[in-house]
């Protein structure tokens, strides 16, 4: 929980990013609740922390909860407190997160994983700023802002009777969808240094030394289907293990469990789905797999394939392979290096 602390600095100048920004501080000052969707790890909590620092409850209590990480009963206690005696174990009364972020902000995120009941309450809270602890029938008034978040298609789940249609429409006032890093290149070494410096002052060293060609390309090339989260972590990993501080960073690592070691988990072939696609006329290859699949390995050998291609059909020029590819010498470089295919190319 965090209370009024400052918000972490937010990083970025591509145009849809600075869009989203643009929208927070026009919706910062309304007492209104806001929802904002985004993939995991894209930035969806420094929005919302970004949008109470710039409204009028700045200086008020700023409450932030997964609804994720309990179930039903633990997450109606945490959000709406409960009595003595409410339940095994409540040997004391407990306020609620609603009651703590009373005058300010609260920032809900994985709001679609909260049972149909739970979001009944919420709607009541929202609507009318009241409700009771769990075991009580005493009502208690509030007055906070909701900002709610998730990373999956609520539109959809209301659709199909999995979420709540009236607290869809009482949530999304205003709906900022934040976009994925894949689609913010410009940003990701701008991020990438900043995470990196920061690493840099955590193990007291002087100053960060840089990314090389190679390494920059190879950040900007990955698709992180983590996000910024990902980011961060690739870049960290990578400073600690530098031996000194004027050794630049040559190489990431995208995966570290990455190795000829890791344990293969085996299940019988009745209860594992085959993921080899089957393409029937009239259906892309990505229809063609049946999910779940394991998406890292498939993509890494639909890349690695597409990448020997090129390499071979140009006798390992690499300038010419990234021609083929529609890529750039620094970008191919990157891909190379990320997949270990630096053997026998040429690089004229």
């Amino acid at each position: 929980m965090d209370t009024r602390s400052s918000p972490d600095p937010i990083i970025g100048q591509s145009d849809n990013f600075l869009a989203v920004l643009e929208r927070v501080s026009r919706v910062a000052p309304l007492n209104k609740p806001v929802l904002i969707i985004g993939e995991r790890g894209s930035g969806k909590e420094l929005i919302a922390a970004r949008m109470h620092y710039l409204s009028e409850r700045w200086a008020r209590p700023y409450v932030k909860f997964n609804c994720a990480a309990l179930n039903e009963e633990l997450l109606e206690s945490e959000l709406f407190g409960h009595v003595a005696g409410a339940f095994t174990g409540a040997s004391r009364p407990r306020v609620g997160r609603f009651e703590l972020a009373n005058g300010g902000t609260i920032f809900l995120d994985e709001l679609a994983s909260m049972s149909m009941r739970l979001q009944e309450k919420l709607l009541r809270v929202i609507e009318y700023g009241e409700f009771e602890r769990v075991g009580s029938s005493e009502t208690i008034k509030v007055d906070v802002r909701l900002v709610g978040a998730a990373n999956v298609d609520l539109p959809d789940l209301a659709r199909r009777g999995e979420f709540r249609e009236d607290l869809l429409d009482r949530l999304s006032f205003d709906v900022l969808t934040v976009p994925p890093l894949r689609e913010r290149r410009e940003d990701i070494l701008l991020l990438a240094q900043r995470f990196a410096e920061g690493m840099a002052v955590e193990l007291e060293r002087e100053y960060f030394a840089g990314f090389s060609p190679a390494a920059a390309a190879a950040l900007e090339t990955y698709h992180w289907p983590g996000n910024v989260r990902e980011l961060r972590n690739v870049v960290e990993r990578a400073v600690y293990r530098l031996e000194h501080a004027r050794q630049v960073v040559e190489e990431v690592e995208f995966d570290p469990f990455a190795s000829p070691y890791r344990p293969q988990t085996h299940t019988r072939d009745t209860e594992r789905p085959s993921t080899e696609p089957t393409v029937e006329p009239d259906q892309t290859a990505a229809e063609a797999f049946r999910l779940p699949v394991d998406f890292p390995r498939i993509v890494a050998e639909y890349e690695t394939g597409l990448l020997n291609r090129a390499l071979e059909e140009s006798r390992y020029n690499q300038k010419r392979a990234a021609e083929l590819l529609g890529l750039t010498y620094h970008q191919l470089r990157g891909l190379l290096r990320k997949y270990q295919l630096t053997g026998n190319e040429q690089d004229h």
